[in-house]
């Protein structure tokens, strides 16, 4: 099933299909995709094709944002989206979502214009079910109800999404980019000029065999389709993706090889959202899986202190002590990431969903055993990180030296909350309450002491990222 585009059949762009925004197609603009044309061999009349793969609130708004900006200039570019088809809304989510509706004046109007708002009626009645993707077309992320999107042309079908894409951008979590990205190469086989992809995935997987390392979502997509990692690019920042739509102020980074980082980074920044680049892609994309890790031990102290200031300070100097060790184990110059980490780690804490998700399990408003896609949020990286990153900062051919009992040990040993994480949501050992416990721990070193330790020995493991010594 493919949705409808923005606009009319006429070729008029309404500013009411934009959600209010208006489109800004000075001369800027059209410069901008003509760049990104040109370096991509566009021949004229052959539009840029732009394709956004899942549909959670970050990869929705990512692809809206482009289409405010980028979608009036159709004979230039043509932008869609796809999202598996056939998941039904509740009946709870469509009396939301209808009462979001009728909240908003641009959007009840766009819907009626649209012959659209009918279905939102009958849903909130309980007369019809909605699904997903089709509210996607009218511009409802499910995973973000509360902020309605531009409409989006959606497409269900995997092939027809993205068969033809020249820039590709990766919204899937990382437990399903392996997956997806292996079907999709299926479908790149008689390409001649491969797509350029820009990966906004945050999370992580463990390698364990042979050597152990770190595996992000761009070298996932790089051995499914056989895409260049010049070609592969990561995008990530302290950022709420609501908040963004929005018009916050934000930055992010592209990061990756600079054929391409730094048109793209001109090509995506907007008044609102700066984007800079970077050239350490893997560095920075496996820091943006780190802070998700701890962002759920700080819910869940934030739940069972009644969110007592002073208990979760002392979480947040234990858990960016152990951060910055462990940043030294992986990163040769882990003192450029020492702004970017707290800062993506902070908003995180304030808000996103993985330190919402730790509050609710300390709460008992959700159970372990309800899985880490969670109805209204999406995919809690952060349950798949925790397991990553301590299988293989515990594998035994890693030790450090322990400052104290003058031994080796493995890494994890000197990252106690993260063991505890661990235990906790992957062994299921103890309850949320063990988070506490461990902050309480007399014999837990000082923070200081650790990050001491991080800065006056010779931790880094070139390997644990798949560099060479």
């Amino acid at each position: 099933m493919v949705g409808d585009g923005d606009g009319d059949g006429d070729g008029v762009i309404h500013n009411e299909y934009s959600n209010g925004l208006v489109h800004n197609s000075n001369g800027l603009i059209e410069d901008k995709i003509d760049e990104i044309r040109r370096l991509l061999g566009k021949a004229e009349g052959d539009p840029l094709k732009i394709v956004g793969v899942g549909a959670g609130a970050w990869g929705s708004v990512f692809i809206a944002m482009l289409q405010d900006c980028y979608g009036h200039l159709r004979d230039k570019v043509l932008i869609r989206i796809w999202r598996r088809p056939g998941r039904a809304i509740d009946k709870a989510t469509a009396e939301h979502l209808f009462e979001i509706i009728n909240s908003r004046e641009d959007v009840l109007r766009r819907l009626i214009r649209r012959c659209a708002y009918l279905k939102y009626v009958e849903a909130r009645l309980g007369d019809r079910t909605l699904y997903a993707d089709e509210i996607l077309k009218d511009g409802f992320c499910v995973n973000m109800i509360d902020t309605p999107l531009c409409p989006l042309k959606v497409v269900t079908n995997l092939q027809e999404a993205v068969w033809d894409a020249d820039i590709l951008v990766n919204g899937l979590p990382s437990t399903e980019t392996r997956e997806v990205f292996e079907e999709i190469s299926k479908y790149w086989k008689e390409r001649i000029a491969m797509p350029v992809i820009i990966s906004l995935s945050k999370g992580v997987e463990a390698e364990l065999e042979i050597e152990p390392r770190i595996i992000t979502p761009t070298q996932m997509i790089n051995r499914a389709t056989g895409v260049p990692i010049e070609n592969i690019l990561y995008l990530g920042g302290p950022n709420i993706a609501s908040e963004i739509y929005n018009k916050e102020y934000a930055n992010a980074r592209i990061c990756g090889g600079e054929k391409w980082r730094k048109p793209l980074a001109t090509f995506l920044r907007q008044p609102h959202f700066i984007v800079w680049d970077n050239g350490d892609l893997v560095t920075h994309e496996v820091m943006g899986g780190l802070k998700n890790v701890y962002a759920i031990g700080a819910g869940m102290v934030a739940a069972l202190t009644n969110e007592s200031a002073t208990s979760k300070s002392v979480y947040f100097a234990h858990c960016t002590s152990e951060m910055i060790f462990i940043t030294h184990l992986l990163a040769e110059e882990p003192e450029k990431l020492a702004g970017p980490l707290l800062a993506d780690t902070y908003v995180t804490l304030l808000k996103g969903r993985n330190a919402w998700y730790g509050q609710k399990l300390a709460k008992k408003e959700l159970s372990l055993e309800m899985g880490d896609s969670i109805k209204g949020k999406g995919m809690i990286q952060g349950v798949s990180a925790v397991k990553a990153f301590f299988e293989l900062l515990s594998h035994s051919s890693l030790s450090v030296l322990h400052p104290e009992e003058n031994k080796h040990v493995a890494p994890v040993e000197l990252c106690p909350i993260l063991k505890m994480l661990y235990k906790i949501l992957i062994k299921r050992e103890y309850s949320s309450q063990a988070i506490l416990q461990t902050l309480r721990d007399e014999t837990m070193n000082d923070p200081r002491d650790r990050i001491q330790i991080a800065q006056t020995h010779v931790f880094y493991r070139p390997s644990l990222l798949g560099h060479q010594p």
